[in-house]
């Protein structure tokens, strides 16, 4: 890995605008925002330099999907029990500020920049450390909340577990939401192999939940050889419920009933909102949370591109799923919808994605196939997803296009007004659907 050497200067102030330290980050590194180094020695030696020992309750929240919603819900419930919380979340989907909040609203851009400077002197100072774009992100956001003070933080894991910058930090619960394929040629190509990493954020004589119904014998394995106090979805805590409400229980604790279902759509939310339950209950005796908290973290909530269903008609479904679990869920949901005469997909992919595997959920599910290039590292062009498409069977209609922007923009023009236009597939092709629609076009 080595430093472009682009972007900022190593006499970089503060009152560079973020535009231009994001520039600095993506500079970095050869390959920029989409660049992976697995590995904790640059960014703990970074961290140890800035004194980074956070003293507030730390929670970090991995899995292959449901990450986002689980730190969602930890994030709201905290917010209305009257915390100041810190929540780092990534990707982003329209401005980076989303990926570092406090109390659910996205710091400022001068807030950024004073972290980004900090972590810059010390890097520099450090030895010239050459940190990947999520690594410096992650150092900057834990600068953002030390200064901010913070009640508690509540932090996503990037990729995977084990060697993803946020385990440089020790949690006081850990969370691993599912385990399903994704990033293979990073985590290894089975369960058993994927798990083994998500369990690397575990901590010895510390909570550890996991959610996934069925959890790999390797993250078993790795939660007893450290001695974790590991939470199984199932054994140790659960769910039940219909259409109207839900209820949550875990052994040795309180039962709660008579809960409105979450603010999130999906089936799989129950168990995303479990998991945050068990965190809550988990750390309940250094951050007290009464029951009117739970109740309106767990609604008065929204995800931008998590099943996000956009009021009119036509219905349009922005929803950042991008493997096979993920869009089988998706699938599961659109079938649970009110019946549309016709439904759209407008899809862009990653190009190391199991893209056949995602699109095979949605068999018998489209009408028409918008599919789009991805004009960004890793990306993958309409013709690929065509051919995927093609070679899996999938009926329906196919046409390609140089954007998600340009097969949205189709995608309005083929829709009648009870049918269904879905955007999937990838952060990038939500994000370029909504900054299409903000700006009218």
């Amino acid at each position: 890995m080595s430093n472009g050497g682009g972007g900022t200067p190593a006499t970089a102030t503060p009152e560079h605008s973020l535009e231009r330290w994001l520039a600095h980050l993506e500079s970095l590194h050869p390959r920029g925002q989409a660049g992976i180094e697995l590995g904790l020695e640059r960014v703990q030696r970074v961290k140890r330099e800035l004194g980074q020992h956070p003293q507030c309750p730390l929670v970090t929240v991995g899995g292959t999907n449901g990450k986002g919603s689980t730190c969602a819900y930890l994030e709201a419930i905290y917010r209305f029990a009257g915390y100041r919380v810190g929540c780092y979340t990534s990707p982003h989907l329209l401005k980076y500020n989303e990926r570092v909040r406090i109390d659910r609203t996205p710091v400022d851009d001068a807030s950024l920049c004073e972290a980004f400077a900090r972590v810059e002197a010390t890097r520099q100072a450090a030895g010239d450390v050459a940190l990947t774009y999520f690594e410096f992100g992650t150092l900057a956001a834990i600068e953002v909340f030390r200064v901010r003070e913070v009640d508690v933080m509540i932090l996503e894991v990037g990729l995977g577990g084990r060697l993803d910058a946020v385990n440089a930090y020790d949690p006081d619960c850990a969370v691993v939401t599912g385990v399903a394929l994704d990033h293979t040629d990073w985590l290894g190509s089975t369960r058993e192999a994927i798990g083994f990493e998500k369990a690397g954020i575990f901590r010895a004589g510390r909570p550890a939940v996991c959610a996934d119904p069925e959890p790999p014998q390797s993250l078993l394995a790795h939660a007893q050889a450290i001695g974790a106090d590991l939470h199984l979805l199932g054994r140790d805590f659960g769910y039940f419920g219909d259409r109207l409400q839900w209820a949550f229980w875990r052994h040795g604790g309180r039962r709660r009933s008579g809960l409105a279902n979450p603010g999130l759509r999906g089936a799989c939310q129950l168990r995303n909102a479990s998991a945050a339950l068990v965190v809550v209950d988990l750390l309940g005796q250094r951050l007290p949370v009464p029951m009117q908290a739970i109740r309106r973290g767990l609604i008065e909530l929204d995800l931008p591109g998590r099943f996000q269903v956009l009021p009119g008609r036509p219905v349009i479904v922005l929803d950042v799923a991008h493997n096979p679990q993920a869009v089988g869920v998706l699938a599961d949901n659109l079938g649970d919808m009110a019946f549309s005469n016709k439904t759209i997909a407008v899809v862009g992919m990653l190009a190391d994605k199991d893209i056949a595997g995602s699109l095979a959920p949605l068999a018998g599910k489209v009408d028409t196939w918008l599919l789009a290039d991805l004009d960004v590292p890793r990306g993958a062009s309409a013709a690929v997803l065509a051919a995927a498409v093609s070679g899996a069977g999938l009926p329906g209609r196919v046409e390609c296009f140089a954007s998600p922007r340009q097969a949205f923009a189709r995608s309005a023009e083929l829709a009648e007004e009870n049918g269904k236009i879905v955007v999937f597939g990838s952060f990038y092709t939500v994000a370029a659907v909504m900054h299409s629609m903000q700006q009218g076009r």
